[in-house]
């Protein structure tokens, strides 16, 4: 399998993929649409300071990326599409930035659960590039830790859509998912 399992809300198995692609809040309102994704949670991941707080993290000597955990339902989107979306989204070939989002805490990066997830990250990686002029520099790492962010971060899109961030940042990224996959959303 390629995350960790769980059992789902409806008896059935579901996994976790890791992703950091800038901030969290972009990537949160997109992966909520999708088919079989079952929940997101922002966080951070691959620091050296346990249980990190958000102003640590964009203080920037704590090493963490922030990232999303996505639980979803291998049997309604696969940790594969997961990343066509992924490599999408954001830009995967600046470092240490997302447009004006700048600093370690906005890298590029897939935190994988096992090797099967490691390996179809390569794949995947591979196969955006065709997409990009510019080499694609997401790291690749085994998930050590996930610290969860604070609740004020979940669900930050749905309940702040006229944040200006939100307006000017997170809503475009979800109307370009929105267009790109629309085959990928939830029946709703």
């Amino acid at each position: 399998m390629s995350g960790d399992l769980k059992s789902g809300a409806s008896g059935g198995m579901s996994e976790l993929a890791t992703l950091g692609g800038g901030c969290f809040w972009c990537l949160e309102a997109v992966y909520l649409e999708l088919r079989g994704v079952l929940g997101v949670k922002s966080g951070y991941a691959g620091g050296h300071l346990a249980n990190p707080t958000y102003e640590q993290v964009c203080g920037k000597k704590t090493g963490h990326t922030e990232v999303v955990q996505v639980t979803f339902d291998p049997s309604q989107i696969s940790y594969a599409e997961l990343l066509e979306v992924f490599f999408t989204i954001h830009d995967p070939t600046t470092k240490d930035r997302q447009g004006n989002d700048v600093g370690p805490q906005y890298r590029s990066a897939i935190f994988t659960h096992g090797a099967e997830q490691a390996r179809v990250a390569r794949e995947q990686s591979a196969l955006a590039q065709a997409h990009w002029d510019a080499p694609i520099v997401t790291e690749l790492h085994a998930l050590e830790t996930f610290w969860p962010a604070e609740k004020y971060h979940d669900n930050y899109y749905a309940r702040n859509p006229q944040n200006p961030y939100c307006a000017v940042v997170v809503a475009p990224k979800v109307s370009k998912a929105r267009k790109l996959f629309l085959d990928k959303l939830a029946r709703r």
